[in-house]
């Protein structure tokens, strides 16, 4: 269980576009556990966020993978949380076809993780909810600010 940082590959019309990410992968016994990835997407100029549930052991289901696709300021309000500076950070994005929301959020007590991560689409024809979450550890959160401060200064092109 933890983190996997691993290149994707994306294909488009005419290339293959090399996609650096970051992955929480956290199964349970329970299978309900989850996985959640942030990508960097040069050529789009955005981080990419997807999510899936757990379908069996140490599987997750990416047919029903939830997606979400961040812009600067997206990234600003997640890196504001891993900073410290806010308790949480709600993203909402809504198009035709479905609303999609992401969730930062951080948690005390010693019997829980830090930091806790939720991502979910509500289909807009069925109404019917998608959600995945996961635990984020201080070690995960710290890799994930670190990469959330490049991508930022790689959209920005500094």
């Amino acid at each position: 269980m933890g983190f996997v940082m691993k290149e994707a590959f994306m294909e488009n019309s005419t290339t293959k576009l090399r996609v650096p990410q970051y992955a929480l992968y956290k199964p349970n016994s329970r299978g309900t556990g989850g996985v959640v990835r942030f990508g960097l997407n040069r050529e789009r100029a955005a981080v990419f966020v997807d999510g899936a549930p757990q379908s069996g052991e140490k599987q997750f289901d990416w047919d029903r993978k939830i997606a979400m696709k961040w812009n600067v300021p997206d990234v600003g309000a997640v890196l504001a949380v891993l900073e410290g500076r806010m308790p949480e950070a709600k993203l909402y994005h809504q198009t035709d076809k479905a609303n999609s929301a992401f969730e930062l959020t951080t948690q005390d007590g010693a019997d829980r993780a830090p930091y806790f991560v939720a991502l979910s689409r509500q289909d807009a024809a069925t109404k019917q909810v998608q959600k995945v979450a996961v635990p984020m550890s201080q070690a995960e959160a710290a890799v994930l600010e670190t990469a959330l401060k490049t991508a930022i200064a790689r959209l920005l092109g500094w």
